[in-house]
């Protein structure tokens, strides 16, 4: 059964989402000095008990069901799960590392990316603005190749897993919470066997540091689930080039936490490869503001 299309409900639901993000790197980093893979473990692990008890309060039992016996829909959401496990891995990792400017260009990328794969994969057509402004991102990159190499994995790495898991998730024939459900379940297994090796391995102590730290990690569920479902919910009610603007607010509210709490250092770089985006966002608002006064005429 096919979510019905509700592009007001999916924007609420998008900027929700998205705000969230663009805060969490204040729970990732008060996390520190776990490392970003059992940050990431500690997520998924505790994700599955919140999400199956929100399946069975929600009474999407049976989707989950026929999710997990189409071969199909499998498919889709163990590619799918890969990139999100991709995405969560690298973030954390940026954050952990003092490179929360480096997360903040990756996800103000990731737009521009959405819009580029909406053109090649799903038959969206782009107008010429649009055009300008994904080039004017592909410009961002190669300045942060030239002056900023480090870092730069980490922004193209964030854009572009993001991006094809909201394909993805966009293609998947599935609702939000069941296929967010089978994705979690899916990593269960792995990342409770990684949490066990890091413990025997001498990795710090996740539980029993602190009370504070103990809460931290016992709401990672939390944290993860509940954007995670509402962008799954937008993804499915909103076009793809639509819901990829509204995302910039995500990197804007990450970029001021780096700025104004963790005072993180700006390299030129940087600084250049922000500006050519925020021209380009402008140049993709412009275009977005246009082509609704055309279609309200």
């Amino acid at each position: 059964m096919s979510t019905p299309r509700s592009p007001s409900n999916g924007i609420w639901l998008a900027l929700g989402a998205y705000s969230w993000w663009g805060l969490v790197p204040i729970y990732f980093r008060a996390l520190r000095p776990l490392s970003p893979l059992a940050v990431v473990g500690w997520r998924i692990v505790l994700s599955v008990p919140i999400l199956l008890a929100l399946v069975a309060v929600t009474r999407q039992g049976a989707a989950l069901r026929r999710a997990l016996t189409s071969l199909a829909t499998i498919r889709v959401l163990a590619l799918s799960t890969v990139l999100i496990a991709v995405n969560w891995l690298v973030y954390v990792y940026a954050i952990s590392q003092n490179h929360v400017y480096a997360a903040s260009i990756g996800y103000y990328l990731n737009p521009l990316v959405n819009i580029a794969l909406g053109t090649l994969f799903l038959g969206e057509k782009l107008r010429p603005r649009q055009w300008v402004a994904v080039g004017l991102g592909a410009m961002a990159a190669l300045i942060l190749l030239a002056g900023a190499a480090d870092t730069l994995a980490v922004s193209v790495s964030l854009a572009i897993s993001f991006s094809l898991y909201g394909m993805l998730r966009k293609l998947a024939p599935v609702e939000s919470l069941p296929g967010l459900t089978v994705e979690t379940l899916l990593l269960a297994l792995p990342s409770a066997w990684l949490l066990d090796w890091l413990a025997r391995h001498g990795a710090p102590p996740a539980f029993g540091v602190s009370a504070e730290r103990d809460m931290l990690i016992a709401i990672a569920g939390l944290v993860t689930a509940v954007p995670l479902l509402m962008f799954a919910a937008a993804a499915r009610r909103m076009d793809f080039s639509t819901l990829g603007f509204c995302q910039y607010l995500s990197p804007s509210l990450t970029l001021l936490v780096g700025l104004l709490l963790f005072h993180e250092p700006m390299r030129p770089a940087q600084i250049a490869a922000f500006a050519v985006i925020w021209v380009a966002v402008g140049v993709f608002t412009w275009d977005a503001l246009a082509a609704r006064r055309a279609a309200n005429a």
